[in-house]
Order: C-alpha cells, then sequence, then structure tokens
C-alpha cells in the first residue's frame, strides 16, 4: 500500500505536470490569437507544444512508477527481513534452551522438529530469492528433461504435507490422462510448489486444496489449484504474477512471504513455452490458478 506521503508526491508530480500544461496552452491559445497571420510559426509551435506535452507526460509517469516502484522494493525488504529474522530467532532460542537447561528427551525431540521447520523455511527464503535472480538472467539456459506430470505433483504434495504438517484429505489429487512435458525439472517443481504452498497460506487454518490435472487438445497439459480462501478481487488477478506485488488488504498483513513465489511460476511457465493465469469470483469464494505447459512430443 502506497503510504501518506508517497501518495501526496505523486499527487504532487501529477499537479505539477497538469498545471505546466494548462500554462502552456494558455500561452500558445494566446500567442495564436494575436498572430494569426503567421501561419508556419503557429504549425511549429504547436509542435513544440506538442513535444512539452509529451515530454511533461513521460516525465510524471516516469515518477510516478518510480515511486511506486521503491514502495515494493520497500515491502520486499521489509518481507524478506522477517522471514529471515524470525526462523533465525526461533533457532537461536531453542539452542540457548538445550545450552542452558536440562531438558527431557521427549521435549529435546521437539525441539529439534521446531528447530528444522525453521531451518526448512529459511532456506525457502533464501531460495527463493536466489531463484528470482536467476530468472532475470537471460543466458541462464533450461536443464531439460522428459517429466511425468502426475509423480511431479505427488511429490510437490508430499512435500507440502510435511512442511505444513497437514492431512492427506487437506490436500487432494485428481489426476487427469497421463501427459509428460519438456522442460526443467528444479524449474517446474518450484512452480507447482509455489502455486501449492500459495493455496495453503491463504486458506488459513484448515485448508482444502485440490490440484487437478488435464490435457487441452492434445498440446498442453493444465494444472489447476484451487482454494477455498478469501478470493482475489478482479482488478488484482493480473497484477498478482509481478514481482513484489501483494493484494492489499488486512490479510497481507498476517499473511507472511516475500512476493515472489507468483512471479516465479509466472516466469517458470514463459520460459516453457506456456502461461499461468488466476481466476476468481470475488472475495470469499476461493481462487484457482492454472498453469498450463506444452506437452512433450
Amino acid at each position: 500500500m502506497v503510504t501518506a506521503g508517497r501518495r501526496k508526491t505523486i499527487a504532487f508530480f501529477i499537479a505539477l505536470g497538469a498545471g505546466l500544461i494548462t500554462v502552456i496552452l494558455l500561452l500558445y491559445i494566446g500567442w495564436g490569437l494575436l498572430n494569426w497571420r503567421h501561419g508556419i510559426l503557429l504549425v511549429l509551435g504547436i509542435l513544440l507544444l506538442l513535444m512539452i506535452i509529451g515530454g511533461v507526460v513521460l516525465n510524471t509517469i516516469f515518477l510516478v512508477r518510480e515511486i511506486r516502484r521503491n514502495e515494493q522494493h520497500d515491502a520486499f525488504i521489509n518481507a524478506v527481513t522477517h522471514e529471515l529474522k524470525t526462523p533465525v530467532a526461533s533457532i537461536r532460542l531453542y539452542l540457548e534452551t538445550l545450552q542452558t537447561r536440562p531438558v527431557d528427551e521427549p521435549k529435546r525431540q521437539e525441539f529439534y522438529r521446531i528447530m528444522l521447520s525453521d531451518s526448512d523455511r529459511l532456506l525457502a527464503t533464501i531460495e527463493q530469492v536466489l531463484r528470482t535472480g536467476r530468472m532475470g538472467a537471460a543466458s541462464r539456459k533450461l536443464n531439460l528433461s522428459r517429466i511425468a506430470v502426475a509423480d511431479l505433483i505427488e511429490e510437490c504434495l508430499s512435500r507440502a504435507r510435511t512442511l505444513h504438517r497437514l492431512p492427506q484429505e487437506s490436500l487432494q489429487y485428481h489426476p487427469g490422462p497421463p501427459a509428460a512435458i519438456l522442460g526443467d525439472a528444479d524449474e517446474v517443481r518450484a512452480a507447482v510448489s509455489n502455486l501449492i504452498d500459495n493455496a495453503i497460506k491463504y486458506s488459513g487454518s484448515d485448508p482444502k486444496i485440490t490440484v487437478e490435472t488435464a490435457k487441452v487438445d492434445g498440446k498442453y497439459v493444465t494444472v489447476r489449484v484451487k482454494d477455498e480462501g478469501p478470493g482475489i478481487p478482479k482488478t488484482e488477478l493480473k497484477r498478482v504474477f509481478r514481482r513484489f506485488h501483494r493484494v492489499p488488504g488486512p490479510l497481507a498483513s498476517r499473511v507472511k512471504g516475500t512476493g515472489l513465489g507468483l512471479y516465479i511460476v509466472r516466469s517458470v511457465a514463459k520460459r516453457h513455452g506456456g502461461r499461468v493465469w488466476a481466476d476468481s469470483e470475488g472475495p470469499g469464494r476461493g481462487s484457482t490458478f492454472v498453469l498450463q505447459l506444452p506437452i512433450a512430443k
């Protein structure tokens, strides 16, 4: 969300641009009325006016975009700082407890489990940041191999159940006809895992996630991840795939994340010749994310 100070800055530059354009228009209209016989000069003056107006508009657009980009970067840094600091602080606390006082064996094993969980969370955050950097490297080539979609989804679902400690019924898989794609297994696995993790995070304490696969025209395989979460406003369905973007609202402050998961999904889809999109009937009615990739010939 844009802070009040930055909102005022954006309004200032828009008002400045509009004021400059208005003054220029009044000056040239007045000059044209007083010097109507100088037709050639009038035409040149109009061309110059259009160039100045275009420059002012472009400058204002650039400034507004830069302000919003800085806002997104600030939000990203805050989110990453929290995602890195929280598990480190937790691990340190349990280690200090084990070091300074006697702990019975069941409690010790519970501490170990929590520390391993926090370590996984820490590694996942680091991997997301590193993967985003690799996605931006145009020279990085795909390590292509034949991937059985059903096997990869089962692997991602098993990982999600373990990581989030969810029962079997919370994550349901309805496979379609067998299909294989030609892709980078590491990247495709990251994309599917991000879609599942995103659905879990926004589904509250009792998630009900359904994953479905289907073939489309014999050319593509689609992976649909459905949840019963808070849904997405229509205006945000495309924006959610932007880097650092998070849907504004009270839920965004409660659900922690870096704002990179869906950006990675879109990047993976693009690099593999596919696409991804989101569907939702509105707030409170759940969301569906669809990843579509070409079937291997």
